[in-house]
């Protein structure tokens, strides 16, 4: 989820658009872009009538209350933004360090010793790097899962990457073309998810790790899986290790996650591109249809990983990483290596001798995460998921079983009877505030061997290139589709759109893979960092929402409007849309989440406001669906907002430490404990130079200690609930 470029010594390429694809823009399909000019002229009135027709105020509201459930309230003081290399938290909070990078999961195998001695083996038996999304799941005294259990669980952690300034190795990485095979073995067993049981104490609510549970457990980029769905046996995912295309190796970069009604966890992979390179000259070896596909996910002839794994030796651990054609067939080499990855992968926390599965009917795309609807008994499972690049699109699965409650504890075979058959589609935002689930089936939708983007040869090929199927059904691009979250009160679901320096002014020719603003995404403004930096097209980001047809998750119809636009509080009126003032102003929100009682839980990664404080994590009263009223926003295009934020809705909960970014939460069923993910403190700094001590840093101002990626535990001192 990092901002930052693909430039070494940080791997990361969040937000990278390979989206040329020639999709009309929502204000040139129905020619309702109003000028700022035309507003002011007529009144908001008009603007609503022109923009929204016979749709009026009862789709985008005209009241100012936020219409949001009457029992919750914001419980504690809003945090003052900060840069302090401290996790700072309100009066009456108190927080703990659960595990960081390379604290070992079992009795025999020592603490972490701040020097980078630890063996790339023992990271199979460690808390990886990156910490990122996870999920709690009650855990009964037989073993299974509980859903209502607070005292006892397993929790569930991504580990995205291996984060600079590398603090996994003694003096960092290995300067050099090739790299080290000890150290490449090191970061690949870092990268995945963790598994490890955790439990309250005699007295409080704060958890630690049982060290040495027997489901404690590591999941890497080398961990045999499966798959799952149409996608599974065809050709496309053939490789040398899994000649019929039924199996692979690993999980990579993964940013958020899920998690099923039945009880296991979902990891998704975003950044996979990071990990596979492809040798210059490959194109000579491919059809120009496969050539379509590889440019489509950035994978270009010449790409170098950042990490160059593929260089540590002629072992076939480390040639995997190259999606070169070397030999006679795809069953000869890795040339389908790519097609692999980026897909919604379940893990069975209850069963440590389970194969983890990776569920190709939801499409391969850089997922962000993948949430559940609420589970209804006789109805479709669905689940949503973001694709996180500039003007990549929304999409949602609807299974084709229908839910049955004695499917709790099945682990993966239910996991297969909900996931491997169902229908996948893709988001269309209308500028009147409504929109279109566009299926993506073979032979629907013009999803064919005819297609002239990509002749599509059967639902497979469908699936694994899903990005070129939305590209040809004219889905909406998003400024970067990142966490989305459904809100358990009233099933409305929510999705950030973190930022996009893509966008252009409505007046610009857009050239490559640049865009006008829209009526979904319609903020084109600068923002000046310290003053002199200039941050072009929609840098603070915003968070859609939207309401299913009749409150139905399967509905191939919604309607929707823009819940916060992400500002700094001295903003003009038109980039800061939603009003924030000082004690709820953010930038770039990524991680969403919503707990039990309806309570939403915005994280930030951001670069754009940086300056001024450390990213941070809010507490909102979220509202509904045509709470606000039609607006302008910076640059002149017309949206529809929902109601503004105030002091009652929307506070500022948690700062986190320097160079940071706040993602991944999780909370126990009685709302007394929270787990919240840092990620890469000190990113901005070296090992020879630091910038941040954290999480050391937490309780000791004058600690050098390497900074670690690390889970936190919030409790109320009262021992009360958190944030009601």
């Amino acid at each position: 989820m990092s901002t930052k470029p693909v430039t070494a010594p940080t791997p990361m390429n969040d937000g990278e658009s390979t989206n040329t694809s020639l999709n009309a823009h929502i204000d040139d399909i129905i020619a309702v872009r109003l000028s700022r000019r035309g507003v002011l002229k007529g009144g908001i009135a008009a603007t609503t009538t022109a923009l929204f027709g016979s749709l009026g105020l009862s789709a985008c509201g005209g009241s100012s209350s936020t219409s949001g459930d009457s029992t919750l309230s914001l419980g504690f003081e809003a945090v003052a933004k900060n840069k302090n290399d401290v996790v700072t938290i309100p009066a009456g909070y108190e927080v703990s360090i659960l595990h960081a990078l390379g604290d070992p999961l079992t009795a025999t195998d020592a603490d972490w010793a701040n020097n980078g001695s630890e063996t790339a083996d023992s990271y199979n038996r460690r808390i990886g790097d990156g910490h990122d999304g996870m999920h709690y799941f009650g855990l009964s005294d037989a073993g299974a899962y509980q859903a209502d259990r607070s005292d006892r669980g397993l929790l569930c952690v991504n580990h995205e990457y291996v984060v600079g300034p590398f603090a996994l190795h003694p003096s960092g990485r290995t300067a050099g073309a090739s790299r080290t095979a000890s150290e490449v073995d090191k970061e690949i067993n870092a990268h995945g998810v963790s598994v490890c049981e955790i439990r309250r104490g005699s007295s409080g609510n704060a958890m630690t790790v049982v060290r040495s549970s027997t489901y404690n457990r590591r999941i890497t980029s080398a961990t045999p899986m499966n798959f799952g769905g149409a996608a599974r046996a065809s050709s496309l995912l053939k490789t040398k290790y899994s000649a019929d295309g039924t199996a692979t190796r690993g999980t990579n970069n993964n940013c958020a996650n899920g998690y099923t009604p039945w009880g296991t966890y979902l990891t998704c992979e975003e950044n996979f591109t990071n990990v596979i390179s492809r040798a210059t000259g490959d194109n000579a070896n491919r059809s120009a249809k496969e050539i379509t596909g590889l440019n489509r996910y950035g994978m270009t002839q010449g790409r170098k990983s950042p990490y160059f794994w593929e260089t540590a030796g002629t072992d076939d651990l480390y040639v995997r990483w190259s999606a070169s054609v070397t030999g006679a067939t795809a069953a000869d080499d890795y040339r389908n290596v790519f097609n692999t990855f980026g897909w919604v992968v379940e893990i069975d926390p209850f069963n440590p001798t389970s194969t983890p599965v990776k569920h190709t009917a939801l499409g391969r795309f850089a997922h962000e995460g993948c949430w559940p609807c609420n589970a209804v008994a006789g109805k479709p499972v669905v689940f949503y998921t973001g694709d996180d690049s500039r003007n990549e699109y929304i999409y949602k699965f609807v299974s084709k079983a229908l839910w049955d409650a004695a499917d709790v504890g099945k682990g993966m075979t239910a996991g297969a009877k909900y996931m491997d058959e169902g229908t996948l589609y893709v988001a269309r935002f209308n500028a009147d505030g409504t929109g279109n689930w566009i299926e993506l089936t073979y032979g629907k939708n013009g999803l064919d061997a005819s297609n002239v983007t990509y002749a599509f040869a059967d639902q497979a090929d469908v699936l694994v290139h899903a990005r070129l199927a939305g590209d040809s059904v004219g889905a909406t691009k998003m400024d970067r589709p990142e966490w989305g979250a459904v809100n358990p009160v009233n099933g409305e679901v929510y999705m950030t759109l973190t930022n996009n320096s893509n966008r252009v002014a409505p007046t610009a020719t857009p050239s490559g893979s640049q865009l006008k603003p829209d009526t979904a995404n319609p903020r084109y403004y600068e923002d000046l960092k310290s003053g002199t930096t200039s941050q072009k097209g929609n840098p603070n980001g915003h968070i859609i929402r939207w309401r299913e047809a009749g409150n139905d998750p399967a509905a191939t119809t919604f309607a929707w409007d823009i819940y916060l636009f992400g500002a700094e509080a001295a903003a003009a009126a038109d980039v800061n849309l939603s009003g924030l003032t000082d004690i709820n102003d953010f930038s770039s929100p990524d991680g969403l989440w919503f707990d039990r009682n309806g309570m939403l839980w915005i994280q930030t990664d951001d670069g754009a406001y940086t300056d001024v404080t450390n990213c941070m994590m809010l507490a909102a009263i979220p509202g509904k669906v045509g709470d606000g009223t039609a607006a302008v926003a910076a640059g002149g295009t017309a949206t529809i907002k929902g109601a503004n934020a105030t002091s009652a809705t929307l506070r500022r909960f948690l700062v986190g430490p320097k160079d940071c970014e706040i993602t991944g939460i999780a909370m126990t069923p009685d709302r007394k404990t929270m787990f919240v993910n840092v990620q890469h403190p000190g990113e901005d700094g070296s090992l020879a130079a630091p910038t941040s001590a954290w999480p050391s840093s937490q309780t000791d101002a004058s600690s050098t200690r390497r900074p670690r990626s690390a889970t936190i535990v919030i409790t109320r001192t009262n021992g009360g609930e958190i944030a009601v």
